[in-house]
């Protein structure tokens, strides 16, 4: 068990998870060495064992040599997922390949080890027996490293007690034990560690033991073993199957996916959080939005249109609701009357995402449940909306006083959030009819009041998820707005020019992030936990999660 450093300290608007103190550090390393002493001793014991004679089992168990690991031929061998081990293969013979999560000895005749394969785990159980187990097998077993990759064939039995160390409920009497590939004797970090909730810290602090709280920063440096935890395993599929629900709905309601360019020449959303960049002696920047493509697309009659892609912010602010990169979700549309029209696309979207995710995907949520706490999301049939103003007026009643023309910090976000839900009993919502001074160049007036705008954001759990608005598409009156916003209209004239040839549309991005596990479910403790320890421009550190910006 290794030893973990304390996490670098967040700004201080942040929530900060728990940092233990230097005589819990100091205590928890007294623990690990002792422990290590331990597992080296007991390792050593099963060392010393002298087993008499060659052994007749011998090609049941070892090491794999490398060249029968070089797509050397195709054996028809059939391999059993870990997660279809069940009661209904009792007595029958398969062929399982995983990680070594765990190995135990128990004595010189017996041994467990814990085979896990992407996120679930079975008991695999070796005894001593003759011509099927021998010792020398079992010294082997106890020889394998953590991690390490093993390919087990046994007999799947049903033991008479629930099993409490693995998620499936059956052993496997171990017939043929290999191991494929040897990881390092020390780890890093410890999947168990990695895998272990605060919630389990705090109890077992409270009843006097020290468990390994592995932090923000282990993590980061060790992505690749965080990664094989169950809860980032289930993580990375609600996110998978939140772009297919995303790309599914869609479709069904006559949209086209496109791919837009990432290298441009000018800034596509205005103001200074852009990535800018010589080109061959060229400005150039990276795409804030792939915004002005997709209204060019419309202006193409393709009428609906979609697409999935990296989106760049050269954001300074050092939150959850800040990333320099992350993957986008776009919509855009062309509206026939009122942009109402691509709320009730964002309506429906959301209702059947959240339908499907509680439906489908149960197991998963729940994987993460265990890691991270949260709340079943609380939302409507039919997603509630409001306009700003009345916004604005729920928080006055309720002693905030709110900029009627300015936009809502994240204080007042979340106090509309909590209003909202004792008044109308859902967490997620719409406001719409923001004031157009916070709003980007390309937004449309309102027909009845010009200081507001046909615009909308969504909210889930009082954090803004979605940016969506009515464009301007009169050439003269982009131009004029760009020029209020203070960009220059040369480097977008040929987005400009594009509206010559008419078009009215409407739109709203969708992103993946660190905060989309507001989104998908409210895991908001997660979210606040995977705050980015540096703003760097790399999808490596993005976590695995999904969230909406509709703009």
């Amino acid at each position: 068990m290794s030893s973990e450093e304390p996490s670098q300290n967040p700004p201080a608007d942040e929530n900060d998870e728990k940092k233990p103190s230097k005589k819990e550090l100091a205590k928890a390393e007294r623990l690990r060495k002792r422990q290590e002493a331990a597992a080296a001793s007991a390792a050593a014991a099963i060392s010393a064992v002298k087993v008499e004679g060659d052994d007749p089992l011998a090609a049941n168990y070892g090491d794999i040599p490398l060249k029968d690991l070089q797509s050397k031929e195709i054996s028809g061998k059939k391999w059993t997922e870990v997660k279809n081990l069940t009661h209904e293969l009792k007595d029958i013979t398969v062929l399982i390949r995983g990680h070594a999560q765990a190995i135990r000895a128990v004595g010189k005749k017996m041994a467990f080890v814990v085979v896990r394969e992407r996120g679930f785990t079975v008991q695999c159980v070796l005894t001593v027996a003759q011509d099927v187990v021998s010792p020398q097998m079992v010294k082997f077993a106890n020889s394998l490293s953590r991690e390490s990759i093993v390919d087990i064939e046994g007999v799947v039995s049903v033991p008479s007690q629930s099993i409490t160390g693995a998620t499936q409920q059956v052993e496997i009497q171990v017939r043929k034990l290999y191991c494929v590939n040897k990881a390092i004797p020390t780890l890093p970090i410890n999947i168990e560690d990695a895998a272990r909730s605060e919630i389990e810290i705090e109890r077992a602090l409270q009843a006097g033991e020290q468990l390994v709280r592995v932090n923000q920063d282990t993590r980061l440096n060790n992505r690749v073993l965080d990664m094989r935890t169950h809860a980032v395993q289930s993580t990375f599929r609600i996110q998978s199957q939140v772009e297919n629900l995303f790309r599914q709905f869609l479709v069904s309601e006559g949209f086209v996916g496109i791919h837009t360019p990432k290298l441009i020449a000018g800034s596509s959303e205005g103001g200074s959080a852009v990535f800018r960049l010589d080109y061959k002696g060229t400005p150039a920047c990276l795409a804030q939005s792939p915004q002005l493509h997709k209204q060019m697309a419309i202006c193409g009659d393709f009428g609906r249109v979609f697409e999935v892609g990296p989106v760049f912010r050269a954001e300074d602010s050092f939150t959850h609701r800040h990333l320099c990169e992350f993957v986008g979700l776009d919509v855009e549309m062309e509206i026939k009357e009122h942009y109402s029209e691509v709320m009730d696309i964002v309506d429906r979207l959301f209702v059947q995402m959240f339908d499907t995710l509680h439906e489908k995907y149960a197991d998963d949520l729940e994987a993460i449940n265990r890691q991270y706490p949260f709340e079943k999301l609380k939302y409507l049939r039919k997603t509630l909306r409001l306009t700003f103003e009345e916004g604005v007026q729920m928080l006055k009643e309720a002693g905030i006083e709110i900029d009627p023309f300015g936009d809502l910090n994240t204080e007042s976000e979340r106090k509309l959030g909590q209003l909202v839900l004792e008044k109308y009993g859902t967490e997620f919502f719409i406001l719409h009819r923001y004031p157009l001074a916070v709003r980007p160049f390309y937004t449309m007036p309102c027909h009845d009041d010009p200081r507001y705008s046909n615009s909308f954001d969504v909210f889930i759990r009082g954090e803004e998820i979605i940016s969506g608005a009515q464009r301007v598409h009169v050439p003269e009156f982009l131009r004029e707005r760009a020029q209020a916003c203070g960009i220059d209209v040369e480097t977008i004239s040929t987005y400009v020019d594009s509206f010559r040839f008419t078009s009215i549309n409407c739109t709203f991005s969708l992103f993946e992030s660190s905060r989309s596990f507001l989104l998908i479910h409210c895991f908001h403790e997660y979210a606040e936990s995977q705050i980015l320890r540096t703003k760097v421009c790399s999808s490596y550190f993005i976590f695995t999660v999904i969230t909406l910006n509709v703009e």
